[in-house]
Order: structure tokens, then C-alpha cells, then sequence
């Protein structure tokens, strides 16, 4: 039965939810039913849905993309965690991959990989690093996912001969998505808040659909539960020398254009936006001054929440749903002190640098990269040190090149890929890292370079090769093997998401990690094959990671000088087949990230500050 609360919305939204939860239900077929074919409501609850209990925030844009929409909700949402609440974000993407697994670098960036196996947007990256929370498949959706279930659904008779439309059916099984992500919220509790991100801007075609589904989301939930946040841009042309608003009240005009009133304005600048600005903003879109926030470039986007905080923005949002009352005042102040420590680590002067080289094959998009960016980032602010990137395109290197183009570098991480434009440029680099003692931290594909270049020059494998460069290759030292696919069940061609890692003893990696199993997630489908483990091992390199019941390798490094073959030793020489930057957290630094830039620091700065990162006997221990 509704309660007084639920009759009160109702009332205002002119909905009756008894006749819509008849009509949909949570087996979604109800409303389709040649018994109530007349009625045109179709909003699917799910068993066991609570109305009033989830809060919903959603953040749309507007004049260009890009703006840092992922940015802005992930420290809302921090914000709101902190206080004790729990937090949901869900990114909407308007194209119609089924998943971002196949989409090129150079087109949209870093494909980020969820712990069970989701391949999806580099924004759920910046969500998982501001929030410190693993997400799910269910934080992520796309066109494509939206329109193949729907058509699966019809194709099956679940509509029972029901004409199936954009309005209700697509955005009906938006609002069914939004509202089981309430339901799970972060996995262990239901969410308090639900962060919607609608990729792309308000006007695009492909996530019209999405912006009308929001607004039936706000008229059906009923007031106080859906608080809507307009991102735009304050452009100001250097030929004019002045901050102009007009482009975002254009854009503000669109989103109310969708039926949709802002509650709250974030306004995208270069320099903070001066006050003429966000008057002109708030008159123009009917939201009060307190609630125009301009969200200006700043040195770190980790500053970013705590700017919120001083202005008072998570207490408009507050006040927008209703959610005082849920707030938790003590786990705030000590949430607040934890991330504000961090904030004063990156603030505070740094008097060592290093250069870390990335040797790419999608050098020139910086975004394909992005959680490594962002995890040297972590590492180098724990370690007290500025980090500065040197980007270097694989496809250009050569063994003759190599020296000049490392000169500069005190490290140097060869990170994934796919296919082999570039891949003789990596192995080039690694060989260099090996041979000149340069720190060196191989990453998926840069571990299959790693396992390649060490048999070829070491282990007397001239033609050794993986199978994805040279299908006919015969010294395959790297080849999808099905029998291990297989034991694992897998499906299909690709080893995705969370696995673990067993570590030996007496190595680097346990050094590093301190635990005999890890959990790091994967996205790879060429392995080192086992007829050619004993040899390498022969060789002097070291497998310290593998899977705890198969022979599949999955952290090889090389032991320490003194404690191998002349020629062999090295100070940080470490590869993981997993991708070790897509747990990179700011409160809790990435370990093989931490030893690489410690290994750097030693070799730039020699005894000046060692941590136990830096592998060194007597390396003091800190934390």
C-alpha cells in the first residue's frame, strides 16, 4: 500500500502507483498483456523496490562533451560516501556497443575492465579511484545493451504482441536499470544515492532517450528524489579577453527544453567564474545563485571535492532530496581527514623528480593511458616526488634509437595493446631495460615482450614470437592455448576481469605485495606456454605470480644483482600479465607501481630517503 509520503507524490505527479505496479510489474510484461492493452503506463519495478528509499542524482551536459562529468558526480559522490551514505554511480553510454571492448584507443581512450569482466568507459575508472569502491557490470550500460534486451524480450513474446516504442519500453527499461542499481547499490547495502551520468550532451540524438527516461524517473519517483545537475562551459575567447555565458544558457535551455529544471548549475571554465557570469547563469535557468558552482581548472581533480565541500554544494544536494537526516557527522570528519592528507601530500613541495618513459603504441592519445597516468600520479605523491611522463611512440623505436630516446628516462613501462603495429619498438625497449639496468615495469603485453625479448637474447630462442604477431611462428614462446581456456571456462577468446594470483616466496613480488594471493584483473588472450617455462627459468628469469591451480604465468621478474648469472641481475625488472593500474587507488598506492618509482628515485637519488618499496635488504620500513 502506499504510504502517506507515496500519496503526497502521487498527488503532485499526478501518477497513480498502485495502477502502475499492476501494470508492470517486476516480470515487465504485465502492461503488455492483452488484458490491460489500453493503458499506456509501463515502468517497471522491481521486486522488493522501496519508493522514497533511493535518491537519485543525475548529471547531464551541456554545449561540448568532454567536460569532466565522470569528474564532477564521482566527487559529489565522495562527498556524500563520506557522510555515510551509500553510493551507486551508473555511466549511460549513447552508443550501440554492446560494450566498450571493441573500441579503438585512438577514438575513446582507455577501455577500463571491472573486476567481473565488464569492459567499459575510462569514466567508471575515475569512479572506482575517487570513490575507492569496485563496480560492477550494473554501473555501466550502453544503447546497445538497452536495445538488445528489449528486442531479445520481443522476440521471445515478452511484450505478448504489444507494439514495442522508444516511450515506454526503451525508457522503460532505463528507469528498470536505474532502479535495480538502487536495489544493489555498493554490493553489500542499497544505495542512498544513484549517480546517473548521461555520456555525451543534451541534444545529441543517441541519449534523447536517456534524458526522457530521467525525466519519467523524477515525475514517477515524486518530488525530492531526483535532483538534476546541469554541467556546462564558460567559454572565453582570447581575442575578447572575457568570461562569456551565452553557449551555457543555450545549453541550459536544451536540458529544460527535455522537460528537465536543473536544480543544480556546474560551470566548466578555465579561470574560476566571476560573479557577473553565474547571475547571469542562475536568472537564465531559474536556479538560485547558492546552487552555480564554478568548477574551474585546478592543479589535482582530487582538490575538486574538497572545493565542494567549502562552497556548500553537498548540502544543496542534501536539501534537494531530503537526505539530512541519513547523514553520519563522525565517519564524515574522519573520511574527510584521510583524503584531506592525501590532498596535503600533493600540495606539499617536492624536491626529487623523475622521468618515467611510456612506450606506447597509442602514444598521442594520452587517454588510452589513463590509469597509468593517474596511478604514477598516487604513487609519486606517497613517495614524496614529482613523476613527469615521457611519451614515446613504439612504432618509431629501433635498436639503434633506443639509447637516445630512454636517455633521459629513470624508468620505463611498456604497457598493453593489441595487435603487432609497434611491438618490435617494445621489445626493443625492454631489451635496453634489461641490459642497461634501467627500471623496468612490463605491463600485459608488455610482460609478452618481456617473456619474447628474454628468450630471443637470453635463452637462445632466435625466432621466439607470440602466435597474435606470427601465427606460423616457430618458437611461439607466446600462443592462446585452448586447453587452458577450457579448465577455466572462460567463453569465448578473452581472459577478463578478476583473477587470482599466487606469489612465491622469496621474491619481488611478494616483497612488493606482502601476500601470498592477490586479485588483479585481466584482459588479455595469449598466455606463456608451458613447453617453453622450464627453459625460460633455466635462463635466470623468475615466474613469482601464477595461477593458483594452472600452469599459466602471470608475474615473471628478474632476481636481484648478486643473486643471479652475470648479466642477469637487475634492481626492478618486473611484468605482470594483469593490468595492475585499474586498481590504483589514491589512498592505496599500486605496489609494482610503487617498487618502479622507488627503483627510479634510487637511481637518480642514491640513499637519499629509501622506502620499502625500493628493493634493498635493509630498506627501512614505512607506510
Amino acid at each position: 500500500m502506499p504510504t502517506s509520503r507515496d500519496s503526497k507524490a502521487q498527488r503532485a505527479c499526478g501518477v497513480d502507483w498502485s495502477e502502475v505496479e499492476r501494470s508492470s510489474g517486476s516480470s515487465l510484461l504485465a502492461s503488455a498483456g492483452h488484458a490491460r492493452a489500453e493503458t499506456e503506463l509501463y515502468s517497471p519495478i522491481p521486486d522488493g523496490y522501496r519508493r522514497g528509499r533511493h535518491k537519485y542524482v543525475a548529471v547531464l551536459g551541456t554545449v561540448m562533451s568532454g567536460l569532466g562529468k565522470g569528474i564532477f558526480a564521482s566527487s559529489v559522490a565522495k562527498l556524500l560516501k563520506d557522510k555515510g551514505l551509500v553510493v551507486a554511480p551508473i555511466k549511460m553510454e549513447g552508443y550501440l556497443n554492446v560494450d566498450a571492448g571493441t573500441l579503438n584507443p585512438f577514438r575513446h581512450g582507455e577501455v577500463f575492465v571491472l573486476d567481473d569482466g565488464t569492459e567499459c568507459d575510462m569514466d567508471l575508472g575515475t569512479y572506482e579511484r575517487v570513490l575507492d569502491q569496485n563496480l560492477t557490470r550494473r554501473n555501466f550500460v550502453t544503447a546497445g545493451q538497452i536495445y538488445r534486451e528489449i528486442l531479445e524480450r520481443e522476440r521471445h513474446g515478452g511484450y505478448l504482441g504489444r507494439d514495442v516504442q522508444m516511450i515506454p519500453h526503451v525508457t522503460g527499461e532505463v528507469k528498470r536499470k536505474i532502479r535495480e542499481l538502487a536495489m544493489y547499490g555498493d554490493g553489500s547495502a542499497p544505495a542512498d544515492v544513484v549517480f546517473i551520468e548521461v555520456g555525451g550532451t543534451v541534444g545529441d540524438y543517441e541519449n534523447g532517450f536517456y534524458i526522457e527516461a530521467l525525466r519519467e524517473l523524477a515525475f514517477e519517483e515524486g518530488e525530492d528524489s531526483v535532483c538534476f545537475v546541469a554541467l556546462t562551459y564558460i567559454i572565453e575567447p582570447e581575442a575578447i579577453g572575457e568570461q562569456k555565458s551565452k553557449a551555457a544558457q543555450l545549453g541550459i535551455k536544451r536540458v529544460m527544453e527535455a522537460g528537465i529544471q536543473p536544480h543544480i548549475i556546474a560551470c566548466r571554465a578555465t579561470r574560476r567564474c566571476g560573479p557577473t557570469v553565474l547571475e547571469k547563469i542562475a536568472m537564465f535557468s531559474n536556479v538560485p545563485l547558492r546552487r552555480v558552482f564554478s568548477m574551474h581548472d585546478r592543479p589535482s581533480v582530487y582538490s575538486i571535492p574538497e572545493s565542494m565541500r567549502q562552497e556548500g554544494l553537498d548540502r544543496e544536494i542534501l536539501s534537494v532530496l531530503g537526505l539530512h537526516e541519513r547523514i553520519d557527522l563522525a565517519h564524515e570528519d574522519r573520511a574527510r581527514e584521510r583524503w584531506m592528507s592525501y590532498i596535503r601530500k600533493i600540495e606539499a613541495p617536492k624536491n626529487k623528480t623523475v622521468t618515467i618513459g611510456l612506450t606506447g603504441k597509442y602514444a598521442s592519445v594520452r587517454d588510452a593511458y589513463a590509469s597509468i597516468v593517474k596511478t604514477v600520479e598516487h604513487c609519486a605523491t606517497h613517495l614524496e616526488c614529482t613523476a613527469k611522463l615521457e611519451w614515446i611512440e613504439s612504432t618509431e623505436l629501433v635498436d639503434q634509437n633506443i639509447p637516445e630516446r630512454l636517455a633521459a628516462c629513470d624508468a620505463v613501462i611498456v604497457p598493453g595493446g593489441f595487435g603487432s603495429r609497434g611491438v618490435e619498438g617494445k621489445i626493443s625497449a625492454v631489451r635496453h631495460c634489461r641490459t642497461t639496468g634501467l627500471p623496468f615495469l612490463g605491463i600485459c603485453l608488455g610482460f609478452q615482450c618481456a617473456v619474447i625479448e628474454f628468450a630471443r637474447h637470453v635463452v637462445g630462442l632466435k625466432e621466439a614470437n607470440s602466435t597474435e604477431f606470427d601465427p606460423n611462428c616457430p618458437q611461439a614462446v607466446i600462443s592462446e592455448l585452448p586447453e587452458q581456456k577450457k579448465v577455466e571456462q572462460l567463453g569465448g577468446t578473452m581472459r577478463l576481469g578478476g583473477q587470482d594470483v599466487a606469489i612465491q616466496p622469496g621474491t619481488l613480488a611478494h616483497y612488493l605485495y606482502g601476500k601470498d594471493l592477490i586479485r588483479h584483473r585481466f584482459r588479455h588472450r595469449y598466455e606463456v606456454d608451458p613447453l617453453f617455462i622450464e627453459r625460460l627459468e633455466a635462463g635466470g628469469m623468475i615466474f613469482s605470480g601464477r595461477h593458483p591451480q594452472h600452469p599459466i604465468m602471470q608475474i615473471l621478474e628478474l632476481p636481484a644483482p648478486g643473486e643471479a648469472p652475470e648479466g642477469i641481475g637487475h634492481p626492478f625488472f618486473f611484468a605482470a600479465q594483469f593490468h595492475p593500474e585499474l586498481l590504483g587507488r589514491p589512498l592505496r598506492p599500486e605496489p609494482c607501481f610503487m617498487g618502479l618509482l622507488a627503483a627510479a628515485l634510487q637511481r637518480k637519488h642514491p640513499g637519499a630517503g629509501q622506502v620499502r618499496w625500493a628493493r634493498s635488504p635493509d630498506a627501512a620500513k614505512v607506510d
